[in-house]
Parts: structure tokens; sequence; C-alpha cells
């Protein structure tokens, strides 16, 4: 009997190239709907299908989802974050979870720099007014983009390339993150989490979802930060409390955010996304016609490898 790899959703137009490398390999792709489900439709999509490998994108893989299938081998996620996958019970389970972790990495550094340009020479917001029928380049309050402090939460793969992009503008380069700082042959000064809110014209959250950084951006972290300074969020939107960067604005202690993700997406709340200070983007910083083609790719062939006995490429996990 052939074995199924369910797909559970996707952010593309089609399953074509998933479904080429899986079916070429002698399995069979099941593919649910394009739209992520909830948990508990997901749950019903494993119970019709009893996949021997379950692909996601944004969809909830639950601790029963995972506990259904009679043979399941591996959970592959169609990108870099495992926060929508219970990773612990597919340990428990035996099941191998896998993730892509680098196939954006040019793409959302890119979009970290795009932001902070925006900002910094009020594109997005010269764009509103003059569209909306205004011509006031006296209003301007830019700035220049070398005198600017960026201090980066998250120094890893993504960061340090944001890192390397924005030395070309000369600005000051400041990080801070759970380990040492790796070895760059850019300035990039070490700080503590305190002195990065302090001295950060623009602060570039750069780190995972895990429990100690959910809401690690809240009234705490907001009363520390540099009066005025830009806050710019391309990881996940629960590490940004959503209240407080609203009461933060408002007070003035923020001068703006820059957000591609926001908690509550894919319908974050409206007294976030529709003010005039927050430039919001629909979580694509990840996106491009090559890193989306990489990243489908690289996932499939993860699951070919583990359906055929092989070891990943790219393991998350060591089940028992």
């Amino acid at each position: 009997m052939t074995r199924i790899v369910l797909l559970t959703d996707r952010a593309w137009p089609d399953d074509a190239i998933e479904r080429a490398i899986i079916e070429v390999a002698g399995f069979t792709l099941a593919s649910g709907p394009p739209i992520a489900g909830t948990a508990a439709e997901i749950e019903a999509l494993v119970q019709a299908h009893e996949p021997a490998a379950i692909m996601t994108c944004w969809a909830p893989v639950s601790a029963t989802a995972i506990a259904a299938p009679r043979s399941l081998k591996i959970i592959a996620r169609l990108g870099v974050g495992l926060d929508n996958i219970d990773v612990n019970a597919a340990t428990a389970r035996g099941a191998v979870v896998t993730n892509v972790p680098d196939y954006c990495v040019e793409e959302v550094s890119d979009h970290a720099v795009g932001m902070l340009l925006a900002w910094a020479r009020g594109l997005v917001s010269f764009d509103r007014s003059v569209k909306s029928g205004d011509w006031a380049p006296a209003s301007a309050r830019l700035h220049r983009v070398r005198d600017l402090t960026v201090g980066i939460f998250g120094l890893g793969r993504i960061g340090s390339l944001t890192a390397h992009k924005l030395a070309a503008f000369g600005v000051r380069l400041i990080a801070h993150n759970r380990r040492a700082l790796p070895r760059l042959d850019i300035a990039v000064e070490a700080v503590t989490f305190e002195a990065l809110l302090e001295q950060s014209d623009v602060l570039i959250i750069h780190a995972p979802l895990t429990q100690e950084t959910r809401h690690r951006f809240g009234s705490h972290t907001f009363t520390r930060m540099k009066p005025g300074a830009l806050l710019i969020n391309l990881s996940r939107g629960p590490i940004v409390d959503n209240a407080a960067l609203i009461e933060a604005l408002d007070g003035g202690r923020l001068g703006g955010a820059a957000l591609d993700v926001v908690d509550g997406e894919p319908t974050p709340p409206a007294t976030v996304v529709e003010r005039e200070d927050v430039i919001v983007t629909p979580h694509i910083g990840f996106s491009s016609g090559a890193s989306l083609a990489e990243l489908r790719r690289r996932a499939a062939e993860d699951v070919v490898r583990v359906l055929r006995g092989e070891a990943p490429l790219h393991p998350c996990n060591s089940p028992t």
C-alpha cells in the first residue's frame, strides 16, 4: 500500500512542486485546503488520510493529530518556526520533526532593511499623504540612516545577514543573544537586553517564539526603550504585546512600529494595523519566487529521505 503524505495547508497557489517530488519517489500526496484549518480540522484530515508524513505550513499540528496515524514517521514544517507543531508529542511518538531553517534568510533580512528605510525616510507615510491630496515637504521629520544605532534582538542566520546589510549604511550595530554573538566580519557590539532597549534608535526582532520570548516586548520593556525609537518585528507576532505596543505609541514612547507579523494574524486587531504610525505587511518577509521554490523542494525532499529510512538534513528533535 502506498504511503500517504498529507499537506495540511500552503501559502502558494498549488502543490505542484511537492506533488512532483513526493509522487516520483513512489508516495501519494494528499492536499488539504490551502487556508490553514483549526486544530480540530487538521485532526480530522489526519484521521481521514492516515498519513505516514505530515507537511504543514501554518496549520496547527496537535498532540491529538500526531497520535492518530498508525505509522507517522515525520512532520515537516514548510518554514522555520515550530510553534504550530507539538514537538514534544512528536518526539514521544517517535516521529522526526524537520524544518528548512535557512531558505529565506536573504528575503527576511531585505525586508528588515526595507522597513527601516521606509520609516527613516518617510516612504510609506508620505506616499499615503500625497495620495490623499497633501503636498507638505515642510512637515518632514526624517532621519539620516548613518546616524542611527540599530539593535538586533536575535543575531542568528537572519539577524547576522541583516547586520551585514545595514553595516553598509554606516550605522552603529548592537545586538543581544541568549548565547554569545557569532563571529562576524563587521562591528557588532554585544549588549545586555536592557542596553539594547535603552540605546537602539531602531530595534529589530529576529528571535524565535518561545515561552521566554512570548510578550518579551510589553509594557515593562517599552518603558525602557529610547524615546522615539522604531520597533521592527519580523519573527512572530506574540513576541510583541499588542496592548502594550498601542500604549507606547499613544504615549509617544515609540516613534513607530514596522510589523510583518502581528499577534492575532491572519485577522490582526484593527487597533494595531490601522494606525498611521505603524507599517504593516501580511507576513510576507519570507516570500520570493526563489525562496518559496527552495522551501517547498527542500521540505519535500526531507520527507522522502525519512520515508526511505534515511536521516533528514534538518532534524529539529531526537525521537525516542
